[in-house]
């Protein structure tokens, strides 16, 4: 179960994510143990608090893009060489991709690296972002921008570990569906990591 209930504001959820991630130990995880990730990567984990419980901030990927084409995912992509660091890329492709000021988000901390098949290895960003920031999407980047309740999304129980096979590799993934959406692969990974990293129990079932 989750305790961040009584949790409104942007800055009681900014302190408690700071505590917590703080104390949380950085575990690694992938899409398939093993499997290589050559370029360093960010995401941004948004959190949108709203009065009647946070929110998560996400895009479904432009369908011509190379990559990934009409997923899930969050904000985010390879850290460049004027990158300070993780933090400093997550936000600033949260600006390209969806026009997110950086200044509208408070980083909270970063959770250990997800490693793709695509061949990344993701550093999560989480972050959160103040009630009033305004979004503008690049058409180019992002088909939809939503959000989706956070604490759906940090249910371990709710997800289904399903075979898929990707670029002729066969494995597993983690599913879940959420106010309609399917959320796959690497952000649904990413999001057991945060669930991890925030003590929430409990645990993904089979499909």
């Amino acid at each position: 179960m989750n305790d961040f209930s009584h949790l409104v504001g942007s800055a009681d959820w900014h302190g408690w994510l700071v505590s917590r991630l703080a104390a949380a130990p950085r575990a690694d995880a992938a899409d398939w143990p093993g499997l290589p990730g050559a370029t360093p990567a960010a995401v941004l984990i948004g959190v949108l608090p709203r009065e009647d419980g946070a929110r998560c901030l996400l895009t479904e990927r432009a369908a011509h893009l190379s990559q990934h084409a009409g997923q899930i995912s969050f904000p985010g992509g390879r850290i460049e060489a004027g990158d300070a660091d993780a933090p400093a890329a997550a936000l600033r492709e949260a600006y390209e991709e969806v026009g997110l000021d950086p200044a509208q988000v408070a980083v909270a901390g970063q959770l250990g690296a997800y490693v793709t098949l695509s061949g990344y290895r993701v550093i999560p960003v989480v972050g959160v972002i103040a009630p009033d920031a305004a979004l503008r999407p690049d058409p180019n980047e992002v088909a939809a921008v939503f959000d989706l309740p956070l604490a759906s999304l940090l249910q371990p129980a709710r997800y289904e570990r399903r075979l898929v096979e990707r670029g002729g590799v066969r494995g597993a993934s983690y599913f879940i569906e959420c106010e309609g959406r399917t959320v796959w692969g690497a952000t649904a990974g990413m999001l057991l990591m945060l669930a991890a990293a925030l003590g929430i129990e409990g645990e993904p079932h089979r499909g």
